[in-house]
């Protein structure tokens, strides 16, 4: 018996000590985790995120390296970018994105537009030679495309009897009075009438005094060219029929030429009708010709968008030919006006933006209007004040990051005609 209660008294302290140790490691687990809990809250900052300047959709919550580039995250606060409309960038992005910042300021603008055109026939310069009686083409003259044609020069010999018989009628009518006299009948009054339709016909003063000197009609009648010029049309070959009002031949002067130049309708604002255009060719490097344009069709193309101007040029020297192509340059007057680097603005079709720097590493996208373009330069007419510092190079790269950030464009529901000018 004591045998045994010596037994139990060995066990029953056996136990308490394993109950002690396990008291005791329990306690100190808690106290090692709840030391690791106040080192991470006090750690971890709800106001700092890291991102990569190489790749700014990386964002972590903790400091380590990129896993796209592998470089080391840039610290970043989210409380000093609470305006949503403005995007801050790193030093870094700032460098590696090029982007360069410049003061807008006053300077001189012009306007300058340039169209491509083809030199085309004068039609105000055009002559159509018509027959004014009905017959037969025996002879033709010139027969070739762009022959020149001096005035005077015979066109054609024509067969008509009708003609020949009014001829014929007018010989014996001043052989008769000249037998008979004046006195029966009324032989000048019949002598003026059928002068008069010979005359009418197409028959000179000259044809008339020789066909009365020589009192021959003959069978064919010839007819001259009232005009000088090229060539253009030629409807007719010998031996062709042609009835009263047909087209013989239409004569063409070069002495000036029409060039005409296509513009799109985009550019109708910034066209002024009384400027100067000056007319290049690409076959003649070096040639320039100024002129007025003279001509603005008032009707747009549908299919095309298209407007067609028209600019009368001298061609004194005849050295240039309708069809040669040609580049059209349009210097409106100057203007002293705000203006800004070509690459500075972003257009849309409905409006046009600049990005503007508002603080260190801070930039704002804002609406403005624009106006000429001249020499790189454009024109700001509204939206911006002279000293603004806008970005001049790297804009498409803060809207893309923008875009990117934000998932929107910052102009996303703006209206240009409703900009406060």
């Amino acid at each position: 018996m004591i045998v045994m209660k010596n037994y139990f008294a060995d066990n029953d302290k056996t136990s308490m000590c394993v109950i002690f140790c396990s008291t005791i490691l329990l306690v100190i687990n808690i106290m090692i985790s709840s030391c690791k809990s106040k080192t991470n809250t006090v750690a971890t900052d709800p106001d700092t995120y890291y991102t990569c300047s190489m790749d700014p959709q990386v964002v972590e919550s903790k400091p380590g390296k990129c896993p796209i580039c592998h470089m080391q995250l840039t610290a970043a606060r989210k409380s000093t970018q609470k305006n949503d409309n403005e995007l801050q960038l790193s030093p870094q992005q700032i460098q590696l994105g090029n982007i360069l910042v410049d003061t807008v300021r006053n300077g001189v603008v012009s306007n300058q537009i340039i169209l491509t055109g083809v030199l085309n026939f004068n039609q105000t310069k055009a002559t159509a030679v018509s027959a004014r009686i009905s017959g037969r083409v025996d002879k033709l003259y010139f027969k070739n495309m762009g022959d020149y044609v001096a005035k005077g020069a015979k066109l054609f010999d024509l067969y008509s009897e009708e003609l020949n018989t009014v001829k014929q009628e007018y010989i014996l009518t001043l052989q008769k009075k000249k037998v008979l006299g004046n006195s029966i009948i009324d032989y000048n009054a019949l002598i003026e009438s059928a002068k008069n339709k010979l005359l009418l016909w197409g028959m000179s003063e000259d044809q008339l005094k020789s066909l009365t000197e020589n009192s021959e009609p003959g069978n064919n009648t010839s007819f001259y060219s009232t005009s000088s010029g090229f060539i253009t049309e030629l409807n007719i070959k010998e031996g062709d029929y042609v009835s009263e009002g047909s087209s013989i031949v239409r004569l063409t002067d070069l002495s000036t030429l029409w060039v005409e130049a296509q513009l799109y309708t985009s550019q109708l604002p910034q066209l002024n009708p009384s400027a100067t255009a000056i007319v290049q060719f690409p076959d003649m490097p070096g040639k320039e010709i100024e002129g007025n344009i003279e001509f603005v069709n008032p009707e747009i193309n549908p299919s095309t968008r298209i407007n067609l101007i028209r600019i009368t040029i001298p061609n004194t020297e005849n050295i240039l030919k309708p069809g040669m192509p040609a580049y059209v340059i349009i210097k409106n007057p100057q203007n002293k006006t705000l203006s800004l680097p070509v690459d500075a603005v972003l257009k849309t079709a409905t409006m046009a933006t600049v990005w503007v720097r508002t603080s260190a590493n801070k930039f704002m996208s804002k609406m403005v209007e624009t106006g000429m373009e001249s020499d790189g330069m454009i024109e700001i007419k509204s939206g911006l004040k002279e000293g603004d510092a806008v970005v001049v190079s790297g804009a498409y790269l803060l809207q893309s990051e923008y875009i990117f950030r934000k998932g929107a464009n910052p102009m996303a529901g703006h209206d240009m005609s409703k900009m406060k000018m």
